[in-house]
């Protein structure tokens, strides 16, 4: 616990700047697609070399795309549908794919003016369904153990959260701090979930895109480094949990390099500890160390 505090306020507490208005002069106004990118996450691929309880993967994927719905590239009003799916290919006989995890979302954001200070904040409402594509029983027959292969899971949820953002001269970055609440109204999932699933979930992230030097640092250069943690706490009644049970807390921490030989991918390392977030899996609590590749199509 006390290491994971650590790092979220090393990325917090990064110096801002505080020589005064001129400094901020030359930084580009961030667009709401751009913002809501960074929320939403990138694609990647892992490598078969986890590190940690997870089950021997050959890899997992988390696809992410993104289909904006706004007027113009300057909208400070915009749609968004993402049909995110996360799919787990395990180091087994005929190596299977099971129960894929389905994430449609659709989000609205609408992003405040900027001020003098170049910080904007941008306010979103999100639509969200998590299921596996199976119609089994939820419990294996005759037991209280969980159908992990043909189980039926399936729950839906709105969320409501704020985006602050900002850009450090000192470290030439742009760094973004979000706050989100996530609810799953009663009747929206599974019946069997209840007492087992969280349905109300408190998130805090923050990342930090450090943009390459030069003459033209901020002229649609992409993130050289970055880094994003994410903080999840769960509410409600969980396996009977105390509530301030760790159990409770997940937390994400993700660095990613963009190397120059490469385009629109770079490398990542990644550490989660806290519950399974591949759909009937919830029940496991996994820690894991991986390496992979993922998308950057961000660019300031």
């Amino acid at each position: 616990m006390k290491t994971h505090l650590k790092i979220l306020v090393f990325v917090i507490m990064m110096p801002f700047p505080v020589d005064g208005q001129a400094q901020f002069d030359s930084v580009p106004e961030i667009g709401l697609s751009r913002i809501a990118t960074v929320i939403s996450g990138n694609s990647y691929i892992t490598f078969p070399a986890d590190i940690g309880n997870i089950e021997p993967l050959w890899f997992e994927a988390d696809i992410v795309p993104n289909f904006m719905i706004r007027e113009s590239k300057n909208s400070r009003l915009m749609g968004m549908i993402t049909p995110q799916i996360i799919i787990r290919m395990y180091r087994e006989e005929s190596q299977p794919v099971r129960t894929p995890s389905y994430m449609p979302q659709i989000s609205i954001f609408y992003r405040f003016k900027q001020d003098r200070f170049k910080r904007i904040n941008t306010v979103f409402f999100k639509y969200g369904h998590h299921s596996n594509g199976q119609d089994g029983g939820f419990y294996m027959p005759d037991s209280s153990t969980i159908n992990l292969k043909t189980g039926n899971f399936a729950t839906n949820y709105l969320s409501f959260g704020i985006i602050n953002n900002k850009f450090n001269t000192k470290f030439n970055a742009f760094l973004f701090f979000n706050s989100t609440i996530e609810v799953h109204p009663p009747g929206w999932s599974n019946p069997e979930l209840e007492g087992k699933y969280s349905m109300v979930r408190w998130y805090f992230g923050s990342s930090a895109f450090k943009i390459p030097l030069g003459k033209s640092k901020n002229n649609g250069k992409k993130a050289k480094i970055s880094i994003k943690t994410e903080f999840m706490w769960m509410f409600g009644n969980i396996n009977d949990w105390s509530q301030l049970n760790s159990n409770r807390l997940n937390f994400n921490f993700t660095f990613y390099y963009h190397p120059r030989f490469l385009e629109d991918i770079g490398f990542f390392m990644n550490f989660y500890t806290g519950m399974d977030y591949y759909n009937i899996y919830f029940n496991h609590k996994i820690t894991v160390l991986r390496f992979g590749i993922m998308t950057d199509i961000l660019k300031f």
